[in-house]
């Protein structure tokens, strides 16, 4: 065929399957039909599309810039994607930064409601008992008078502030926050009145992880990333051990599949069960707490001191088997007493600590220097419960304590305790249920009274199957005893526990789950949850009437 034959029909057509083939890709960019020619500006999203609220104007002027710079990269990777030159500068868009507090502020003066589709943001990680004045006022702002808002995070009053602007919306958010407010009795206290008040729905969690900060000095943060709505998404998901995905049908406040229960703190347990209560606080600035050397010195010094030291066990004793030693004159009759000059001049360097105190109830027993402030000394042997423990941990190491020997405000007591309760307690059953609701410290474990223990609903076995967690319980005590030069930080650490140890708990675990009428071949940590929280609900109902 001569080329030059009909050649203007051929550009023409090859013009024109160009043009098809342009107004293809840029209908799968955009979504929606383009017509051909009418393309100029391939981009149709722009900065000023953004709002954002810093308190801080060096921030502001940081975040404009920010937005500019991604522009200009997105800009950039545009123009290879759709072959066209496109023009950055002039600025013809602006960043709407807004600078101002963002608790004071009225949200819709930045940004009308319905003029907007999402939210997000990582608001400031300050704990309860860290913020300053002005921020303690900022939640007040925000949460007026409600309850037990002084035990709640910094981070709370934005969820507080999102669900206000978002009321009758179906604006979507999602929070980078503090991983304790997914935990302990910050749930109840935040989540009940946002899932009861404006029907809040959370759409996917991202569980508890390590943020680590790009900065030399590196901060490691354990966050979690909630997104939350009130028009809930049909698909949940829920994000664990950094990129496992799980599909859900409903997401709680604990961040696992369940129903919508709050574990709220309590006095008393819900079941008729021994109560527990912390150990000694004694508020001496040390002066009654020694080393093993330092008491050793203490009692050559001092040779009649020696009949009032006693062991010290706080959680960090216990676990790592090191006890310090605490000199109790609480009982010391006066004519002893002041026979020892180095134990008076403890005594004196108490009771003007307590003195020098801001807290009245401190001040008040440097009346009673011999005492401690909270005194807890059982009669008889004891189980002890470190109150934090590491998440490594597939088991919180507890066990039992002699008489006379004192524990600190650092751990939980049950006096009187019998190898029954300790078998329920140590059990996979417990322990899934301390994992979902107890708080942290960081990740570790933070294990508590009010919340955890208080509301754990107990099985009702058999005197067979109580009879059978006795035995399985004293098979974890027999085989912790296999190894008496092993600390229990030694025996529970997952890359070391002795194979005796874990067959006890396994069988342990599975004479507990039969307690519970649970499958203990098939069901997972999660179901068990789901399980406990639906007893836990019948229980409150119960008493409730």
């Amino acid at each position: 065929m001569d080329p030059a034959a009909g050649s203007g029909n051929f550009l023409t057509e090859t013009y024109l399957s160009l043009r098809r083939l342009e107004n293809e890709i840029l209908k799968e960019l955009h979504g929606k039909q383009v017509l051909i020619g009418a393309v100029k500006k391939p981009i149709k999203v722009s900065i000023s599309q953004f709002y954002g609220i810093e308190i801080n104007d060096f921030a502001v002027s940081v975040a404009r810039t920010a937005l500019w710079i991604a522009e200009s990269q997105m800009m950039k990777e545009t123009e290879d994607i759709v072959n066209m030159d496109l023009d950055f500068l002039p600025l013809e868009t602006y960043p709407n930064i807004v600078e101002g507090n963002a608790l004071r502020m009225d949200w819709e003066k930045v940004v009308p409601k319905n003029k907007l589709d999402y939210i997000m943001g990582n608001p400031p990680f300050v704990g309860a008992r860290m913020m300053d004045s002005p921020q303690k006022d900022d939640m007040y702002e925000v949460f007026g008078n409600l309850k037990g808002v002084g035990n709640l995070d910094f981070v709370s009053a934005w969820y507080k502030k999102a669900c206000d602007y978002i009321n009758q919306t179906n604006i979507q958010c999602a929070f980078v926050s503090t991983n304790s407010i997914a935990q302990g009795e910050q749930v109840a206290l935040l989540w009940k009145p946002l899932f009861e008040e404006y029907g809040i729905i959370i759409n996917f969690a991202y569980q508890s992880f390590v943020w680590d900060s790009e900065a030399s000095m590196k901060a490691h943060v354990h966050v979690v990333i909630i997104g939350f709505s009130q028009e809930g998404r049909q698909e949940k998901y829920i994000y664990s051990s950094g990129t496992k995905k799980e599909k859900v049908n409903n997401i709680n406040a604990y961040l696992v599949e369940g129903d919508n229960i709050f574990i709220e703190s309590r006095s008393k347990p819900l079941a008729d069960v021994p109560e527990i209560g912390i150990g000694n606080k004694p508020i001496d600035n040390g002066n009654y707490l020694f080393s093993k050397e330092e008491m050793e010195d203490f009692i050559q010094q001092e040779p009649l001191s020696k009949e009032w030291f006693r062991p010290w066990y706080g959680a960090y004793e216990f676990i790592n088997r090191k006890p310090r030693y605490c000199l109790w004159l609480g009982n010391c009759p006066p004519n002893i007493l002041r026979k020892m000059p180095k134990c008076l001049e403890r005594v004196r360097n108490v009771k003007e600590y307590r003195l020098k105190s801001k807290s009245p109830g401190t001040r008040k027993i440097a009346e009673t220097p011999t005492r401690f402030h909270v005194e807890n000394i059982p009669d008889s042997d004891y189980l002890i419960i470190p109150s934090a423990s590491s998440e490594k941990r597939r088991y919180i190491p507890i066990g039992f304590m002699e008489q006379g020997t004192l524990a600190s405000n650092l751990v939980l007591i049950m006096p009187q305790a019998t190898s029954y309760e300790f078998g329920i307690l140590t059990s996979n059953v417990h322990m899934a249920w301390m994992r979902a609701i107890a708080g942290r410290l960081e990740m570790r474990y933070r294990y508590s009274a009010k919340i955890v223990y208080n509301n754990f609903p107990w099985p009702s076995p058999s005197e067979e199957q109580r009879a059978k967690i006795k035995r399985t319980a004293e098979m974890i005590l027999k085989a912790r005893e296999l190894y008496p030069d092993a600390s229990l930080a030694d025996l529970y650490d997952e890359r070391s526990m002795p194979r005796e140890l874990r067959r006890a708990h396994l069988v342990n675990d599975i004479a507990v789950m039969q307690a519970y009428g649970f499958n203990w071949r098939a069901m997972t940590s999660a179901e068990c949850v789901a399980e406990l929280m639906k007893m836990y609900q019948n229980l409150v109902q119960k008493a409730q009437n």
